[in-house]
Formats: structure tokens, sequence, C-alpha cells
């Protein structure tokens, strides 16, 4: 890459891109933010580590992955992604109650209508 397309990892380190950048696939220059958050819960060194040691084809995906747990590290220090996953579990089981709540006032209205008839 030339200076001027460097990645944001290596606009936001300070440094040069080089042709073989393990984070220039992954972090575009137009999307500084991105970079950002994953160095500030996991560090470069870190996040260039686990990248070395993925497969090519799965690497991208870690990227997600690690900047949605990031993301949600730093909206959430304490609990972080797990605080999400716990909130919707909450929610799954309400709805599920709810659920059953309702289906049972159903066939109670069926046995109802059906005594009527």
């Amino acid at each position: 890459m030339n200076p001027t397309k460097r990645c944001a990892a290596c606009k936001y380190l300070r440094r040069r891109c080089p042709k073989d950048c393990i984070f220039s696939p992954y972090f575009p220059p137009n999307d500084p933010e991105k970079f950002a958050c994953i160095h500030r819960i996991y560090g470069a060194g870190n996040v260039s580590k686990m990248l070395q040691q993925l497969p090519v084809q799965t690497r991208a995906e870690a990227v997600e992955s690690l900047c949605f747990e990031a993301k949600c590290r730093v909206e959430d220090p304490v609990y972080g992604c797990v605080g999400i996953v716990s909130l919707l579990q909450t929610q799954i089981q309400k709805t599920e109650n709810l659920l059953a709540k309702t289906q049972a006032e159903i066939a109670l209205a069926q046995t109802q209508n059906s005594e009527f008839m």
C-alpha cells in the first residue's frame, strides 16, 4: 500500500502500511473507529497474533466478532456482551411465558366456545 492508502490500523498506530499488513484487509482506511475500539480493548499486538493464528478464510469473521465484543466492552465495562446475552435471554423467557399464557387462553376460549355449540 502506498502511504496515502494506509489501513485504519496503520494510521492509528502512526506507521507505514506494509504490503503484507495483517490489518489492511479488515480495517479499511475509511473506518478508523473499528480499529480504535478493538485496539483499546485488546491491543494491536494481541489482535495481530490472533489473526496470524487463524486461517485466512476465518479472519474477517473473527475481526467482526472482536469488533462487536470490544464495542460491548466499551459500552459496559463490567459485563460486555455477556450483559447483552443475559438481557436477550430474559426477553426470550418473558416472551415464552407470554406465549404460553396466550396459548392457554386460546385453548380455554376454544373449549368454552365448543361447549356452547
